[in-house]
């Protein structure tokens, strides 16, 4: 899936939209420590009060909210796995009855707790639906299109929260109109934030691809590696932090520890043209890079004595798998930040050509150029020609 693909579908879950059929909503309460199962309840999703939904379509926006292999990752099935977690989710979404639909869930919770507890309480929640996307746009004149014709993709979405114990309180009491100390003992779901979760299947063009699973990390850079294989029986990921780190390694690996701020500039600014031209086209494939392309980035960025068989060697020592690409969307800092003493500083990558590191009168300075006055509390800076 896209980040385009991505957005379709989490914008969709908002209440009485008929172009996503949440069928029922199954929840399970396990126990901290112990890994047991408390209890589990399933309805449909409609009989759930109004202000639950809200809370609950809420939570699962969060699930598919963060950057593609970042915060969340389309995993690939394993193939040949006992037991697999793709048989079972696949079997959870074709069954016709309540029970079974649980039955599959409850082998998934088993899986989850088999080796990992928590301190905590918590409740995973799963859903199953069926999500609606019109063919084509609806046309003003023919009246043709929109909901006349509909891609109808049935899914899964999974949710694990933590529950929070209920802080104590000081409440008034307007019948009695006193002050009283507030005690609430049954503990709080965490909506907010979800520890995990996933969706499946995934779609592609508009289309199921039951060979993968969108999987959603607590946190950013930090994918459970056990839970990947183990639970979703998935093959391993490389996030894009550790895309960056390696790309970062095989540079100076080629440019050396020193490099002028135009260079990585220009290196930076040839790589984000791949991703603009990429989001403007529309294409379902995120560009790559392999050794030959950095090459090529090198060259044209300004660096010097770039040799083909120099960068390939920089590219194996770095990388285990020699058909490893880099996806261009991941080797772009958002913005670059350089901190100092006297002050820190935060650009945009494509702007790093305008500072410059010098020596002036024997002390280190950091000269930044700028096209516009300065203006500092209302004043503005004096020039001064050096």
């Amino acid at each position: 899936m896209n980040k385009k693909d991505i957005a379709n579908i989490r914008k969709q879950f908002k209440l009485n939209n008929h172009l996503m059929n949440i069928r029922e909503i199954f929840n399970v309460y396990v126990q901290k420590e112990s890994g047991e199962i408390y209890h589990h309840a399933s309805q449909p999703f409609q009989m759930l009060e109004q202000e639950a939904q809200e809370l609950f379509l809420a939570n699962f926006k969060k699930v598919l909210t963060g950057h593609l292999d970042t915060k969340l990752f389309e995993l690939k099935f394993k193939r040949e796995v006992e037991d697999s977690t793709q048989a079972i989710l696949y079997e959870g979404i074709q069954a016709d009855s309540t029970e079974d639909w649980k039955e599959y869930m409850l082998e998934i919770v088993g899986k989850m707790f088999a080796q990992t507890v928590f301190d905590f309480d918590t409740v995973v929640t799963f859903i199953r639906g069926e999500y609606r996307k019109p063919t084509r746009k609806r046309d003003s004149e023919s009246e043709e299109g929109g909901d006349d014709e509909v891609y109808a993709n049935p899914f899964i979405l999974c949710s694990l929260n933590k529950t929070d114990q209920p802080k104590k309180a000081l409440m008034f009491d307007y019948i009695e109109k006193e002050f009283k100390s507030y005690h609430v003992f049954d503990p709080i779901i965490n909506l907010d934030s979800p520890l995990t979760g996933f969706l499946f299947p995934v779609f592609n063009d508009n289309a199921q691809d039951v060979n993968h699973i969108l999987y959603c990390a607590g946190k950013a850079n930090q994918p459970d590696e056990r839970f990947i294989e183990e639970v979703l029986n998935c093959e391993g990921i490389i996030t894009a932090q550790e895309d960056k780190d390696c790309f970062d390694l095989i540079l100076k690996e080629v440019m050396g520890d020193e490099v002028d701020s135009r260079v990585i500039s220009n290196v930076y600014e040839e790589i984000d043209k791949l991703v603009q031209e990429n989001e403007e086209n529309e294409e379902s494939e995120v560009p790559t890079l392999d050794y030959r392309d950095i090459e090529r980035i090198l060259t044209v960025s300004g660096v010097e004595n770039v040799e083909p068989a120099k960068v390939e060697h920089a590219f194996k020592s770095v990388v285990d798998d020699e058909k490893h690409e880099f996806k261009a969307s991941s080797l772009v800092p958002k913005s670059i930040k350089i901190n100092t003493k006297v002050a820190d500083v935060t650009i945009d990558p494509k702007d790093l050509k305008y500072v410059k590191y010098i020596t002036y009168q024997g002390k280190r300075c950091l000269l930044l150029e700028v096209d516009e006055e300065v203006v500092v509390e209302g004043f503005r800076l004096e020039s001064e020609t050096l």
